[in-house]
């Protein structure tokens, strides 16, 4: 029996290629190259599915010239917005995600930017690493302590519910905006605003956890960021999209928000370079999901939901 010819983009885990390999015929991208348009397209002949990353974008231009073979784009990603889904729609290409596997990892790195913008972590390793730490003083250094404080999150989702649980280890109050209200949380202490504008006067800290949507995006716009306190610290490990990058930059510049923690960016990799000039923000390169353990369940995530539409089932993780 034919396996089906299944176009990976990107290179991905051992263990995830290697179940690729036993039960599909599998294209490998060995060498991890970031195929332009063209010759994703080209490399697309013939196959019957597509297992691509966020870092491919699939627009109604590429459905318009995606071979007829290809009826389903298996992503291995939980965000979709790299794929036009009514595009997608009226190819007749299914397309999935792989949501609920990387919300301890996200939750993590969240963590990882609050305590690291607030404690100046940048600002410490760039001084032991060039050899300018000098001494010690009651006033060397001095940061924001994360214990105690306020902590706003913007999409009480699979990952914002997370950092809620594992900001509490560090006695925070949670308060939250979303568009569903979460009874659960709010039994566990969590404030529901309604308005974001009547949540963020009192937030301390700010983690985004959105997705990106045509009503999220830049969000965190000049006039919110106005309504913050004075020390709050922003975070975003979620989509570059949800801020408004010139106006936090110049928040950031004047000392509103104090400090600021990113994963995400709008024109990752290559982000605004004024951020690197910066020295209150804690920058990491987009490494949220980027531990092995999640890496694999992405990947397991994104066969399974292959197996079930080569097995005539519908995939438990369809978005179109």
């Amino acid at each position: 029996m034919t396996k089906p010819v299944v176009l990976v983009t990107r290179k991905l885990p051992d263990a995830v290629e290697a179940r690729l390999s036993r039960d599909y015929d599998a294209r490998l991208n060995p060498t991890d190259k970031l195929y332009e348009r063209d010759e994703l397209l080209e490399r697309a002949e013939g196959a019957d599915a597509i297992m691509p990353c966020h870092t491919e974008h699939f627009d109604a231009d590429v459905f318009s010239r995606l071979p007829k073979s290809v009826k389903i784009v298996a992503n291995f990603s939980v965000g979709y917005d790299h794929v036009d889904t009514e595009a997608a729609k009226k190819a007749g290409v299914v397309i999935t995600n792989t949501p609920d596997v990387l919300s301890d990892a996200t939750a993590e790195i969240v963590m990882l930017l609050m305590l690291g913008a607030a404690r100046r972590a940048s600002e410490g390793e760039k001084l032991v690493r060039t050899a300018t730490w000098k001494d010690w003083s009651p006033a060397f250094m001095v940061g924001t302590q994360v214990t105690g404080k306020t902590l706003g999150i913007v999409g009480l989702g699979r990952v914002g519910k997370v950092v809620a649980k594992r900001a509490r280890g560090f006695d925070m109050k949670i308060l939250y905006h979303d568009a569903v209200r979460q009874e659960d949380e709010e039994k566990a202490g969590a404030v529901f605003y309604e308005k974001l504008e009547d949540m963020l006067p009192h937030c301390q800290f700010l983690s985004l956890n959105a997705p990106n949507l045509p009503s999220t995006r830049d969000m965190l716009n000049a006039e919110r960021i106005a309504l913050l306190p004075e020390d709050a610290i922003v975070v975003n490990a979620a989509r570059g999209t949800l801020v408004d990058e010139d106006a936090l930059i110049a928040g950031l510049k004047a000392g509103k928000p104090a400090a600021a923690g990113l994963d995400v960016y709008k024109n990752e990799p290559g982000i605004d370079p004024r951020f690197r000039e910066l020295t209150n923000t804690f920058l990491l390169p987009h490494i949220g999901s980027a531990t092995a353990e999640t890496r694999d369940a992405m990947g397991f995530r994104a066969c399974d939901n292959l197996d079930a539409f080569f097995a005539g089932k519908e995939p438990g993780d369809r978005v179109a």
